[in-house]
């Protein structure tokens, strides 16, 4: 038996040994791509790929500093989602038809110039991202210090090395490489204040760091890296603070992953980016170890990504991610949906014209042979039937024809939007922190089976958003098997407002008219997590069937004052099957009730008795 053990042993060994010869190495510096030279190796990269014989490949960078800037011969179109597509896109590495690629960065700072897309994996497989910080030198949204605020002035404070800029006296020019863009004071989220520890206060967000004249406000330089601005204000940000000051637009992600499967990617740094940090469309299988979308520390910077952290639509397989930080984000750490698409036409027994419904969703390739469909009606999202596609045919931009094996049930109309039921992944979250960002924290719309486990949130808005809607965003993915337990939701989890932000945790289905009988999402399991509110609302939940909150402890915080509309706990609206257990709650915890509406006394089982009970 020993002597069996041994040569078994000697076997993997050797087969690992030969496994990693087979694998050609791939230095670029012997190719002449040398570090810390701040010139541009674009074209000297993707000619090194192009020219790579179809073997397994690790292609490796010594640890420095190399830069990217546009180059003309690889820029193609690509129609991304929850992109504004200004095409065609800039790209800075391609890997497009590859298999079994590795690229090994080693801890090297990749530093791009401009509106540019650091990486895109196109229709390959098997491919491994690694050890890589990805920067801007010159980032495509700007921050500033507040040195003085009241009613009168604003004086901040630029750091003009990082964020070049000129003043107007209607507003400031920031400018570098090839781009720039104007930008003035505004309400709302597009101007993001920030405080020292990196934590959105409370009540600004969509509610706004600044209010007043804004129209009429003079700006004018005050000395180097300080900018005066003069004006009537109700409002304004915390001295010491810092401004995150938008003035450009999602175009290009930071890496795009494109019909492609079985992609990993491991020990990033995404300091910043053009749009989405990562966009992965229509991609089976993809691995998240160690990613984070953070500001650069070593920059004193309080943004990161220009929008999403991880933005998955579309796919399928198994998301796994593990160990991923975000803080700083102008949007949602993590977003995970699939896209409704509107009937426009029944052109006969078997085929349907369908628009693109969103101009964030313009040009997907959104079916292929064998793909299933659900038919869902838009008034009360309830999936009424499924085919099966035969052909994809796209029309334009705008526009495409699906044809079915079977005929399309009479009563589908332009009353009801399409849904690729086959192209929805199982998903895997754990380990991971959830910093302030500009919205929420993990937003996921999948019908697959999906863990939300040991992560701790200090979200500005809602931690966790389990949306879906088939007629404004149609980002589609009714949840059917969800498991939320043993996270940290702590004191700054919904503290501002931002869309569909009901609660630490928000179920909020966009339904015109839900129907109780026949609830949107299924089966949400919440056990065994801590919640710290200074507010009222830690659930709210509309059209669920099956939902638990088992076995969790509650503790007031004290850090701000309640500003939320909702004065209740819990909040359930036309669901099924809610029971309540188990679950530690303090004395002091703000409202210890429930809100049942539209539904049933009978279809809510609450064993803490301390909850006070009403319904309308």
């Amino acid at each position: 038996m020993k002597n069996l053990l041994l040569i078994t042993a000697v076997i993997a060994v050797l087969i690992g040994c030969k496994s990693e010869k087979s694998i050609k190495i791939v230095d670029v510096s012997e190719y002449g791509i040398e570090a810390n030279t701040k010139q541009s190796i674009t074209a000297s990269v993707n000619e090194l790929i192009e020219g790579l014989s179809d073997e397994p490949i690790c292609i490796i960078f010594p640890k420095g500093r190399y830069d990217f800037y546009p180059d003309s011969n690889y820029f193609r179109p690509y129609y991304e989602t929850n992109t504004y597509d200004v095409n065609p896109k800039r790209l800075a590495i391609l890997l497009e038809g590859r298999k079994d690629v590795t690229i090994d960065a080693k801890g090297s700072d990749f530093i791009f110039h401009g509106h540019i897309q650091p990486f895109t994996v196109d229709n390959s497989e098997n491919i491994s991202i690694k050890n890589v910080n990805i920067d801007w030198e010159h980032p495509l949204t700007a921050e500033s210090e507040i040195i003085e605020a009241d009613s009168k002035h604003i004086l901040v404070k630029i750091d003009a090395s990082q964020f070049p800029y000129t003043v107007q006296e209607g507003g400031l020019t920031f400018a570098a490489d090839d781009w720039e863009a104007r930008w003035r004071l505004s309400g709302g989220s597009n101007l993001i204040e920030f405080n020292k520890e990196h934590i959105i206060p409370a009540f600004t967000g969509d509610h706004g760091s600044i209010r007043g004249d804004l129209k009429n406000v003079k700006y004018s330089e005050f000395g180097p890296g300080l900018v005066l601005m003069e004006g009537n204000f109700s409002k304004t940000p915390g001295i010491g603070n810092y401004w995150i000051m938008r003035h450009n637009v999602r175009d290009h992600a930071g890496m795009f992953l494109f019909h492609s499967r079985d992609i990993k990617l491991e020990n990033i740094n995404v300091y910043h980016t053009s749009g989405l940090g990562i966009l992965s469309q229509y991609c089976e299988n993809v691995e998240l170890q160690r990613v984070h979308s953070i500001p650069n520390p070593n920059k004193n910077r309080y943004l990161s990504g220009h929008d999403d952290g991880l933005h998955f639509m579309g796919c399928k397989g198994e998301l796994i991610i593990n160990e991923c930080d975000a803080q700083g984000l102008m949007d949602d750490p993590i977003n995970i949906h699939g896209t409704f698409v509107p009937v426009a036409e029944r052109l006969s027994d078997t085929s349907i014209k369908c628009n693109y419904a969103h101009s964030m969703s313009m040009g997907l390739i959104w079916a292929q042979k064998g793909d299933s469909v659900g038919y869902t009606q838009k008034s009360n999202m309830r999936t009424t039937g499924i085919g099966i596609v035969s052909s994809f045919e796209v029309i334009d931009e705008n526009s495409f024809v699906l044809e079915f094996q079977d005929k399309i049930p009479e009563y589908i109309s332009t009353d009801y939007s399409l849904e690729n039921l086959s192209w929805t992944p199982n998903v895997t979250i754990t380990n991971c922190f959830v910093g302030s960002n500009r919205a929420r924290g993990y937003l996921i719309s999948t019908p697959g089976k999906v863990l939300i486990e040991n992560n701790i949130f200090e979200t500005s808005g809602s931690a966790i958003l389990i949306a879906g809607d088939a007629n404004y965003w149609y980002e589609s993915g009714a949840v059917k098997d969800i498991t939320i337990r043993n996270n940290e939701f702590r004191t700054p989890c919904n503290s501002s407002s931002y869309q569909f932000c009901n609660a630490i945790i928000s179920i909020y289905p966009e339904i015109p008219k839900a129907d109780s009988l026949h609830p949107f999402h299924q089966n949400i399991r919440i056990e065994n997590n801590t919640f710290n509110p200074a507010d009222y609302p830690i659930i709210y939940a509309k059209s669920v069937d099956g939902l638990c909150f088992i076995n969790n402890t509650i503790t007031r915080s004290y850090d701000y004052e309640p500003w939320h509309f909702h004065k209740y706990n819990f909040l359930f609206e036309a669901c099924k099957n809610v029971k309540i257990s188990g679950n530690k709650i303090d004395d002091d915890v703000l409202g210890k009730n429930i809100l049942l509406k539209r539904m049933s006394a009978e279809e809510l089982h609450n064993e803490n008795v301390e909850l006070q009970i009403e319904g309308i």
